[in-house]
């Protein structure tokens, strides 16, 4: 028994192939169920997301074959020759497959190094293999095992303590500089994906209230329903900036929108309450000169730049801590496993030695109801049942003596507590 991984992602190849093997929610209960028939596997999962997909396996065949049956099922199932994605996927067997596991669950495999996502993308896997019925017991605790160790490095290290975004870092300097942020107003200029993120963000911060400006309004409400926010035009901005305590731009003007004297006015009308600006837009929405005014904290895309950098160097050293916690994880899951085997295999050579003594015990009772001699009867018992029990090790014996396997000889006398007599 072996556990598998096999994947695509964002280092091994460009979105225009990725695509070509990603999966539908909808219709993975139905893949899953293709695939164990297909490689012939006793477990399955597939984590499909726009950076990777991935599918792991529980198989008691050779890599080989797997790799073989797994490009087969896949150029089948998504009718794309094998050709087109063989050089892109990545291949994980034991502990190797486990470690990877692991490492995904933690982002420390993710384009955005501790990424927190991918936890929850695994999470949705695991639960649509289990309503799949496409998981058992070793699949069903290696996920267990893995969001285990994924909590275990967000718990014992800082890895996704830092920023690494514009719009988170533009969040976190915020929070900074609020004690709380459930009793701020802001205002966001644009509707574009950065000040969407930036909107998430601040939501799930709990912010107190959302106004989001942009000149096509239909635009920025569709964005503003998600965030229970306003909606305005650019023009209305100079008589909403004096209820704003934070003001982050990210449009694509080519003039500033937000001037000094707009900034002063506003400012006056505050009586001099601090204003968070963030400009992240190239070219500049808020004038540079914003930056002189008192009671104004204004940081543009160049300083969120120089935080992200120094916060990246933190997560690269928080994720020498993670790598060690994932291999000793990864190494007490493979004991838990070896573990299992050896448990599996007592089991069946049990069965099968109880098996022959039913069979041989039924016998005797048969005779002894035909008034057998009892003595005779017990005797042929025991001659059967050594006889049965000797069969295949003498058999294993003879094989590794005829063949010269000395090493063989050796354990299997030791196994089989063989005495040496001179």
């Amino acid at each position: 028994m072996s556990i598998v991984a096999l994947g695509i992602n964002h280092k091994t190849a460009p979105v225009a192939i990725r695509e070509k093997i990603s999966f539908n929610p909808d219709n993975l209960s139905t893949a899953l169920q293709e695939l164990i028939n297909s490689v012939d596997c006793k477990e399955a999962a597939i984590l499909s997301t726009c950076n990777r997909t991935e599918l792991y396996l529980v198989q008691n065949g050779d890599l080989a074959t797997t790799q073989q049956r797994l490009v087969q099922w896949l150029e089948q199932h998504h009718n794309v020759p094998a050709s087109i994605i063989s050089s892109s996927l990545y291949w994980h067997q034991g502990q190797q497959a486990v470690n990877h596991m692991m490492r995904v669950a933690c982002g420390l495999d993710s384009l955005v190094l501790g990424e927190p996502q991918i936890l929850g993308q695994m999470k949705q896997a695991y639960n649509q293999a289990k309503a799949a019925g496409s998981m058992a017991l070793v699949m069903d605790r290696l996920f267990q095992r893995t969001f285990g160790v994924a909590k275990q490095v967000r718990t014992d290290t800082e890895i996704g303590a830092s920023a690494v975004s514009v719009a988170f870092a533009a969040v976190n300097l915020a929070k900074h500089i609020f004690a709380s942020l459930d009793k701020t107003r802001v205002l966001l200029v644009g509707a574009g994906e950065t000040i969407e993120l930036v909107a998430k963000h601040l939501y799930e911060n709990n912010v107190g209230h959302i106004t989001v400006a942009n000149r096509t309004l239909s635009r920025a409400e569709n964005m503003a329903h998600q965030f229970g926010a306003d909606v305005i035009t650019l023009a209305q901005i100079p008589e909403m900036m004096a209820n704003a305590d934070i003001v982050i731009s990210s449009t694509g003007s080519t003039l500033p929108i937000i001037g000094k004297g707009m900034v002063e006015k506003a400012l006056a009308q505050r009586k001099h309450r601090p204003m968070f600006m963030v400009d992240l837009a190239v070219p500049r929405d808020i004038e540079e000169q914003v930056g002189d005014l008192e009671d104004v904290f204004l940081y543009t895309v160049d300083d969120l730049q120089n935080i992200i950098a120094k916060n990246l160097d933190n997560r690269r050293k928080e994720a020498i801590l993670a790598e060690g916690i994932v291999s000793e994880q990864s190494m007490s899951f493979m004991s838990w496993l070896r573990g299992l085997n050896t448990q599996d295999t007592v089991i069946s050579y049990r069965k099968q030695c109880m098996a022959n003594r039913d069979v041989l015990l039924e016998k005797a009772k048969q005779q002894l109801a035909a008034n057998k001699d009892p003595e005779a009867v017990i005797a042929e018992l025991a001659t059967k049942l050594t006889n049965k029990f000797m069969h295949a090790p003498t058999r294993a014996i003879q094989a590794a003596a005829q063949g010269g396997q000395l090493d063989r000889l050796i354990y299997l006398r030791d196994i089989f507590d063989i005495e040496h007599k001179e």
